[in-house]
Order: structure tokens, then sequence, then C-alpha cells
């Protein structure tokens, strides 16, 4: 029985690479990269020597697709977007120690070693297997350019590598009715060789290693969805594709082919970590070789089995590699109810949301942080956003640090007072404070990061609640002495929420150093993490703090309900360009046209037709009767709207029974541009009943 490292010498974080075919969202940043900057600030933050990498994986078919899509070459897809990232990235204060490229000539150095070593050591299998090829466009068709019904839930949109729809792994020719996302053609099968993974060679070190080593410390969905894989039965995975986009295989027989990427994407962690050592003077292997080293893998839940699987069963072929320790994967974020497509722009993209909120970086990471997709599927909402900001960050942790530094400044022109006699609700406070980093350490360790941010929410609470319940605007009045003792107290509370509140909003914690004047650019006061529950003086007498400032912004109304509007925008754009136009009927002659008898026509009784959820008994005046007519326009219309409106009518349409009742003609109906039933109705000034529509 293997167990997690108990006090690891360093620690290798990685973050899942993004795939640079099109920007990041807040579904990436909930589900990877907001936890793995959490705990990698946490990390530093208790002096541990860490390397957290990253870096865009810029290989496979989503490239080749994107490029595709644009009509420009794949190059130029991943410099567009590579640049966007990145940046996006860094103004969002992610702290990788280095974002690296798998197009970077050292990843493909190392991607081609693990591949040349790997083969000459006997670790592939050679095959020639039957696989999906457009014989429209002339190529193989890799995992992404299929798509199918996922013969597991019965999604029709599944990929040939993977159904996000159930989070099931598949290989291209398991879907169902399939067809080319080159060219829409049905596709054929074709021989082709590749180099495979036997997996099931490494099954029993992955049973002893996940079902035995980890089954009480990896997160419920990480080890369940690993055992699945396990308790059916592995079977060799591909690791080369027929594209002309990625690393090129680099043994006899492989030209024409490249490496899978996700045989090369993983190993981009490596490489992104020899980039970084090389440029700070260190060496990598530690990082990467030592068993002191806990390797941690920050993922979504559809890198799982990539992750714990594949990955591991490469590192472990290859040799001389430490395995990962723990890979907290999380769940997907919704948006506003729907689920996030890059493809359908249904997303909040990071790069816009910090131009339409700047230097409100934080707001969005507590959000997310408090709404994060853990143990299930969450839903992002903007009316949470804003209550997350206006109710918690503002009203208590904003208010807290506001009252404190605009007293101080107040009463004692920022000089923080020596305090006098404590009181018992004094004392108990402080020993309340010197709780948290405790608290909050516990649930960064155990990957709880929901938990800890609401627990760092709940130090701020308590220092509220300490000033509401003491008073110092009253007491002021008569007993300066005690209010000296107060504020001392309530400054306490403030530092020790600049230094834990790093991790989780960053740009705050550097703003409140600030304001308290600190001369650390890391710690108030030359305090640390641990001192907070160490130091009986967090912030010392005599110290001068600046002025307030105020560390949130309220969000109004109006600026959430321009968010919403875009979305609503990006929701109608869908549907227009997802309605089919109903094919236009075959051609007919003047002479068919002319028959049609269209007349105007007034609505003058309906009612609903019992039993029938759809239709509508109408009595309609067509100036040559009034006969009856049968429409399906219930679930649109009740029968008072209808009663009195003009219409156009067919009323030489054969008569026909529906449900008993005989209907004399057609009530002409379209849909508009939402989706909703309309009348056709004639231009009614001057218009008579019975008058033709020519």
């Amino acid at each position: 029985m293997s167990e997690s490292l108990k006090n690891p010498a360093r620690y290798t974080i990685t973050a899942a690479l993004p795939y640079t075919n099109g920007p990041i969202h807040i579904g990436h940043l909930a589900g990877v990269y907001v936890p793995a900057d959490i705990y990698s600030r946490y990390l530093r933050l208790i002096g541990k020597d860490v390397a957290f990498v990253c870096g865009s994986d810029e290989h496979g078919v989503a490239i080749s697709m994107k490029a595709k899509k644009e009509g420009i070459s794949p190059k130029e897809v991943i410099d567009k977007y590579h640049t966007i990232i990145k940046k996006s990235f860094e103004d969002f204060g992610i702290t990788f120690d280095n974002y690296s490229r798998t197009s970077a000539e050292i990843h493909h150095e190392t991607a081609s070693e693990f591949f040349k070593t790997m083969y000459e050591q006997g670790d592939f299998i050679e095959e020639t297997t039957e696989q999906l090829y457009d014989p429209e466009a002339h190529q193989f068709l890799a995992d992404r350019f299929v798509i199918g019904t996922c013969p597991k839930c019965g999604n029709e949109e599944a990929y040939g590598d993977q159904c996000e729809n159930c989070g099931s792994t598949l290989n291209a020719t398991d879907l169902i009715s399939p067809k080319s996302t080159i060219s829409g053609a049905v596709p054929t099968v074709k021989e082709t060789k590749h180099w495979f993974l036997p997996l099931d060679r490494h099954e029993a070190f992955l049973k002893e290693w996940i079902l035995d080593g980890h089954k009480n410390d990896w997160k419920p969905n990480v080890y369940g969805q690993c055992k699945s894989w396990i308790d059916d039965g592995l079977k060799p995975r591909a690791v080369t594709r027929d594209l002309d986009w990625g690393i090129p295989v680099p043994v006899p027989g492989g030209e024409g082919k490249v490496l899978y990427v996700w045989f090369d994407a993983p190993i981009g962690y490596i490489s992104s970590t020899k980039e970084w050592a090389a440029r700070e003077g260190k060496d990598w292997e530690p990082y990467w070789k030592d068993e002191n080293t806990k390797l941690v893998h920050f993922i979504g839940k559809d890198n799982i089995v990539f992750h714990c699987i594949i990955f591991p069963s490469i590192l472990k072929a290859h040799g001389g590699y430490i395995l990962p320790d723990n890979v907290p994967a999380n769940e997907f974020l919704n948006l506003e109810g729907n689920k996030l497509s890059t493809s359908k722009n249904w997303a909040v993209w990071l790069h816009e949301y910090l131009i339409d909120f700047p230097n409100m970086q934080d707001v969005l990471r507590y959000t997310l942080t408090a709404n994060a997709p853990e143990s299930k599927d969450n839903d992002f909402t903007w009316k949470d956003f804003q209550a997350r900001n206006n109710n918690e960050l503002v009203a208590v942790f904003g208010n807290f640090i506001n009252r404190v530094v605009v007293l101080s400044n107040k009463y004692y022109e920022g000089i923080i007072p020596v305090p006098n006699q404590f009181s018992e609700i004094d004392l108990e406070t402080l020993a309340e404070l010197k709780k948290y980093p405790e608290i909050i350490s516990s649930s960064i360790e155990r990957y709880r990061f929901r938990e800890a941010g609401q627990e760092l929410m709940n130090l701020a609470r308590l220092g509220n609640k300490y000033l509401a319940d003491e008073e110092p605007w009253k007491v002021i009045k008569q007993d300066e002495e005690r209010v000296k003792t107060i504020m001392f107290v309530a400054l306490q509370i403030a530092s020790a929420l600049a230094i834990l509140s790093e991790p989780f909003l960053p740009f705050t914690s550097d703003k409140l150093k600030q304001i308290l004047n600190n001369s650390s650019s890391n710690t108030a006061s030359g305090a640390n993490w641990n001192d907070v529950s160490s130091k009986e003086i967090l912030i010392p007498s005599g110290h001068k703090i600046g002025q307030a400032e105020l560390l949130f912004s309220k969000v109004e109304d109006e600026t959430i309900q321009a968010q919403l509007d875009k979305l609503q925008a990006t929701k109608k754009a869908n549907e227009m360009a997802n309605k089919e136009v109903t094919p236009q009927k075959d051609t007919i002659t003047f002479e068919d046209f002319s028959k049609l008898d269209i007349r105007v026509g007034t609505i003058i009784e309906a009612e609903k037709m019992p039993k029938a959820k759809k239709l509508l008994v109408l009595k309609v005046d067509t100036g040559l009767d009034v006969r009856t007519i049968v429409s399906g326009i219930a679930e649109s219309f009740t029968p008072e709207e209808v009663v009195g409106k003009k219409v156009t009518v067919l009323v030489n349409l054969a008569p026909r029974a529906l449900r008993g009742v005989d209907s004399e003609g057609m009530i002409l109906m379209t849909e508009n541009a939402d989706g909703k039933l309309v009348f056709v109705n004639p231009d009614t000034e001057g218009v008579s009943n019975g008058e033709t529509i020519n």
C-alpha cells in the first residue's frame, strides 16, 4: 500500500495544457487554473520548493480544424492563441513558474526522446488497423475529424476520441453513423500502420498503484473513472496518427505520421520544467525523478484517463520518473444553465472579462472558487457573480478593512496604538484568529478550495462581528483607552487577512499590504503564513498605516444586464445559425399556383379542442361563409388572443377530419427570428373579409 508523501522536499505542480484553438474561458479557470494557482501560491507561502508549470498544447487535430475553419495555417493559429492565452494568464495573476509551448524545440526533443527510448525498449507494438478515411478529402480521419453517435449514451455529437456528454473515451471506429467534420462525407474504412502502447501490459501495476494505493486519497470521480477503465480490461492505445501537423514519428517507418497529441502533450510538463530550470540555473531532474518530490496534476474530468492511466504507463515504461501523487480533477462548469462551448461562443472569455471588469480579477477568482465544480457540475451565473461581490467581498471583507483603516486614521492618525489590558472577548477573538491558518491549510492540502475560500471569508466575518459587538465609535466617547485595545485587535485581524488572502485574492492581498504600509512585498510587516498562528503580534504598535482605499467596488445591475444581453445575442445567433431552412419544394407551374384560393378572413370564435394540447377550433368569417378551421396554435395563443384577428386563409383546401371535427381550410402561419409562431397577416387597412390575395 502506497500513501501520499507526508513531507515532500519539493512539489511539481502541473496545470492541463490548454489547446491553442481558442482563448481561455471561465470553465478552464474554475476546473484547472484557479485551484492550481491557489495551491501553488499557498505552498510558496509556507516555504515549499515549487515548480508550477504549464504551456500551450499546439499539436493535434483541434489545431488543424481551427486552421481549416479560419483559412490560415496551423502555425498562425497557435501563434495567435498562444499570445492571447499567455497574456490572459499573466494579467489574471496565474503564477506559473514557466508557461511554455509544445511547438518549442525543447519539447520536440523531449517528446522524441521519450518515443525513441520506449521504441528501443520494445514498449510499443506495431499494428496495421482499419481506420476511418475521408474519400472526399483524401485523408485519414484522426479523432476530432470525426463526429457521430456515442455508443454508450446516444449523444449525436460525440468525437472520435471522446464523448463530452458522458465523458467516455472512444475510438473513432466505435461511433455510430460517423461523418467527417472536414467534408461531411460518410467515411470509409482503410488500412494504416501505427504504433500502440499496450496498456494491458501495465494492468497489474495500475491495479496496485491506483486501486490499492490511492483508494482513500484520490477524489471519488477520479478513482471511480480509473477503476471503471481497469475493470473493463485495458487495451492497446495508438500513440501515432496520420496527420501533417505535430511532432514527426522519430523512428524508421514513421514517415508521414506524427505523435498522438495525448502522447506528446503530457510530456510538455517535463519539457516546460526543463525550460524553466535552464533559465533559472536549476537542475530539472529532481522535480521529476526524486521520490521525495510530490507531483500533482490539476485537470478537468475529461482528462482523467490520460493523466491517471496513459501518462503514468508511459512514465513507468520509460523508467526513471516519479508518478503523480494526486490528480484532483474537477467536474465541469456550465454558464447560465447551458454547457460552455468554444465553437458556439457560449462562454465568458478571460481576455474579454479583463477588459469589461478592469482591476476585478479577484472577484472572478473568488466567485469561481466559491462555486467550483469540485464534486459535481456547477453553474456560473452573472447574478451569482454580482451577489458574491456585493454581499460578501464588498459587504464583509471590504467593509471590515475599510472600517478598521478609517477609524485608525481618525483616532490615531494611522499609527497603531499600544493596547491596554485585553478583555475576555479580546483574548477569545485573538485565539480564534490563530486557528485560521491551520483550518485553511487543512482544506487546501485536501484540495477543498471552496471550503478554504469560505474559511477565509469567515475570518473577515470574525473581524466584522468583533467591531460590531465592541462598537469603538461609541466607546470612544466614554473610554478612549479601551478603544486603543479594540483597534489593536482589529488591526491584527486585518494583518492576518492580508497574509491568508494571498492564495485566493492576490491582487486584494497586495493592495491591503500597501494600505497597511508593510515593508515586505510578500508578507505583512515581515509576518508569514505560519506566523499568524504562532506570533502574538502581526503588526506592531507604533507602525503607521496608510489611508483607506476601497478593496472592492459594488457591481451595478446595468453592468450585469450588459453581460446577460451579450449572452442572449450569442444565443440568438446560434439559433439562427443552427436553424435549418426548409428546402425548396418541387417546381410548380403558374396554373398550379392559380388553383390556390387565398383570402382575407376574421376569426370570430375560438375554443380549445378537448383533450388536445396543440389544437384550437376556430370559426372564421371568410367573406364567403363562416367555416370551422382546426389550427395547431394552442401552445402559442389562447382563444381570447385570436378572436377578432384578421388572418390569411387558404379556403379551397379539401376538408379534413381532425379528432372528429371537419377542418375546412388553413390559417397561414410562420415563425419569427425568435422561433415564435406568428400569423401571416394581410394589410388590414381597407381590406374586407373575402378579398383574395394574389
